[in-house]
């Protein structure tokens, strides 16, 4: 028991220093701390289950950590070139002979219905992964770690891509144009009709702490709530299904709605989701080692932890 106290010690401690050192210490850090260390102390069920969603807890801090090291000074950012290809592929005419990318032509014609709507999808976008991942936990250990290590490994390509192909969205180029300005803040985008229809600053706060604002593509946005739909449909959760569907038809309109994703950034999700799983299923089914080391895992989740 002490070593594991010590352990868990250590790693708190060493995560605090090195995110005070790099972006600043935040209330999200303390309390991404206070949340692991309570439930890991308070009782062996509790310490399994946040040992599972540990996945996610990767995720957050690989994230949060891009703030210390932004992809636009590893290679040069796509503005115009992206703009250029979204308007050449999916381009829409309008009276007058000009061509619109589709996320103009919804600035042009946006609704109120339409952005509230896109509100609400948009916020499922962690919600349902992380609900979904829950739901497994308690009905079945092995379907949640192949369910939440996919979920990793399409977060770590598409984090790789973003440092491969850095790319603005669409909001960039209606705000700032072609040019390039690195300290260029969050922005709302279109989301932000829906704070000022509620009254809210939901979607402010939460793009007041973004990573990046140069990571549009892939759209991971898209790819989450596609693995959710790949793993109901394996689960055979039948109707949940067709609302996972609609959630999924809804994200990927709002991504392109709000102009906060173009056409391509939102494909090149779907291809990361779909990746991610074919690359998972491919460890599991055929990497001996990686298929050893799920199964210890399953196996400590599904058992108290001993001393304890």
């Amino acid at each position: 028991m002490m070593r594991r106290v010590l352990i868990v010690t250590a790693i708190s401690a060493l995560y605090l220093i090195l995110s005070a050192w790099l972006i600043g210490l935040k209330t999200d850090q303390l309390f991404l701390v206070f949340l692991f260390n309570s439930l890991y102390y308070l009782s062996g069920a509790t310490r399994r289950f946040i040992l599972g969603f540990s996945v996610f807890i990767v995720f957050w801090i690989l994230f949060d950590s891009m703030k210390a090291f932004p992809n636009y000074r590893y290679n040069t950012v796509h503005i115009e070139s992206i703009y250029r290809a979204e308007k050449h592929l999916f381009g829409i005419s309008v009276p007058g002979g000009a061509v619109l990318t589709p996320n103009e032509y919804w600035l042009v014609h946006q609704q109120t219905f339409l952005d509230v709507l896109s509100g609400f999808f948009y916020l499922c976008w962690i919600p349902l992964p992380l609900a979904f991942s829950a739901w497994l936990f308690f009905r079945n250990k092995e379907w949640f770690a192949r369910y939440t290590l996919t979920f990793l490994i399409v977060n770590l390509l598409g984090f790789a891509i973003y440092y491969i192909y850095p790319a603005a969205p669409p909001w960039y180029v209606q705000q700032y144009g072609f040019g390039f300005n690195a300290h260029t803040p969050g922005n709302t985008a279109g989301l932000g009709r829906f704070d000022q229809f509620f009254h809210v600053s939901v979607f402010s706060g939460l793009y007041a702490k973004s990573s990046n604002v140069f990571a549009a593509m892939p759209s991971l946005h898209a790819s989450y709530p596609l693995t959710v739909l790949y793993y109901g449909l394996r689960y055979r959760l039948r109707w949940v299904n067709i609302l996972f569907g609609m959630i999924m038809a809804g994200i990927w309109f709002a991504a392109v709605y709000s102009g906060h994703h173009y056409v391509l950034d939102v494909l090149a999700g779907i291809t990361c989701g779909l990746t991610g799983i074919t690359l998972f299923n491919y460890l599991y089914g055929r990497v001996g080692w990686f298929n050893r080391a799920v199964k210890r895992w399953i196996a400590a989740l599904e058992k108290p932890v001993p001393g304890r």
